[in-house]
């Protein structure tokens, strides 16, 4: 049988079919959500919409793309190491070259040839690549000496989130710090240093909420003050509804007039220029105001079920970069399906942070969609490799019976 006919046959649909399913209904609500305001811009409803589309187009030849390559490339140091060296080069481009373009209180877009891509978008995939390969190669020496065999790397990733910080992206920053954690605490580390560093981030939390609270702000001077703001107004929006709160307020609104069963797809009011860019952050607000909030918890449910396959197949994985690269990729959409619902549900304060596959974002969708194609890759490998130990085991039962039979 042909080879690629081969890896065919180990594609694993309970991962490629939710993607598709939250990616398609993503164009869908893209082009509901920016129809009516880009009509009233005398633009084409359907820009944005088509954008995405053309996004997700390349995202499917990037999947197979990569499904097709061996995993062993992926674990190449001089790949990886290019790949860090690209994208350090690209978010110095954004924050102190003319090719940078702001949006959002950040310059944390890139103009490059027309096309405008996010860098730190693309980090979270390349940090999730060399972490796996970093750990995955001093698995014999992290839990006795874990100074020594992390680091060095953790430096490494300090500096990149660095490069975040001062766009300033900070919602981007803290899904970094988290993907990374959530990969060290994976790795093998004595459970000591994981109480440690969850007692410090928790403590450290609450006394910087407590301290931005408490010095008004000055704590961020100048471009960094709209921390501040989030932090006074995402407990109650309603104390500034026209200002800090308002779409916090207007996204609540969103929530309340979806009720069970929603309005019906394309009957959103909030969308319609009270809830500023409704198709990136808030698209989940404009979801459950048009298709209910039982529709809603069905789509929660379909992406929980996919960050749950990633998790399974990292945890069941022979091979220590496979296991690491699942966890990192199924921890990345989880911790952005959090920041963004907790953001819009006022949990926690609002970063900026687009919901997994729904959101209008070609970095973003891309990104994620790398990560599925390496959790394709690596699931049909793990595949393989139960299948070629499986024919093994039958070859030598019937070798020892052949044996058997001719010593008779």
């Amino acid at each position: 049988m042909p080879k690629h006919v081969k890896k065919r046959l180990y594609l694993d649909y309970s991962i490629l079919i939710p993607y598709l399913i939250l990616s398609i209904l993503g164009i869908i609500m893209v082009y509901s959500a920016s129809s009516a305001k880009l009509a009233m811009q005398g633009k084409n409803p359907g820009t944005d919409a088509i954008k995405q589309a053309i996004f997700f187009i390349v995202c499917l030849i990037a999947i197979t793309c990569i499904y097709q390559m061996k995993t062993k490339v992926f674990q190449n140091k001089a790949f990886i190491m290019a790949a860090i060296i690209v994208i350090s080069l690209m978010l110095v481009l954004t924050k102190f070259s003319n090719l940078g373009q702001s949006g959002g209180g950040a310059d944390g877009w890139l103009n490059i040839a027309g096309f405008t891509i996010q860098p730190a978008e693309f980090l979270k995939i390349v940090v999730i690549w060399y972490l796996a390969y970093i750990l995955s190669r001093r698995q014999n020496r992290i839990n006795q000496n874990f100074k020594e065999a992390a680091m060095k790397p953790l430096i490494l990733i300090g500096g990149l989130i660095f490069l975040v910080v001062i766009q300033p992206d900070n919602g981007g920053a803290v899904i970094l710090a988290l993907i990374a954690s959530i990969m060290i605490f994976a790795s093998g580390i004595n459970y000591i240093y994981t109480l440690l560093a969850m007692g410090a981030g928790v403590v450290g939390s609450y006394l910087l909420v407590n301290l931005i609270t408490l010095t008004g702000g000055m704590l961020f001077p100048g471009r960094f003050q709209y921390v501040y703001n989030r932090f006074r107004t995402f407990s109650n929006p309603f104390i500034d509804p026209l200002g800090d709160g308002h779409q916090m307020v207007n996204s609540y609104y969103a929530m309340s007039n979806g009720g069970w069963f929603g309005l019906g797809i394309g009957n959103s009011i909030q969308k319609k220029g009270f809830l500023p860019e409704a198709q990136t952050d808030f698209m989940f607000s404009i979801v459950i105001e048009e298709l209910g909030l039982i529709v809603a918890l069905i789509i929660l449910g379909i992406l929980l079920f996919l960050i749950l396959r990633i998790f399974l197949i990292g945890i069941r994985s022979k091979d220590t970069f496979n296991s690491m690269m699942c966890i990192g990729v199924a921890g990345m959409i989880l911790i952005q399906t959090f920041i963004n619902i907790g953001g819009i549900t006022g949990i926690i304060p609002l970063t900026g942070v687009t919901f997994p596959f729904l959101s209008q974002g070609g970095s973003s969708l891309l990104t994620l969609s790398i990560g599925i194609g390496f959790a394709l890759n690596i699931s049909a490998d793990e595949k393989k490799k139960q299948f070629d130990a499986h024919n093994e085991r039958i070859q030598l039962e019937y070798s020892r019976q052949g044996m058997l039979e001719y010593r008779r």
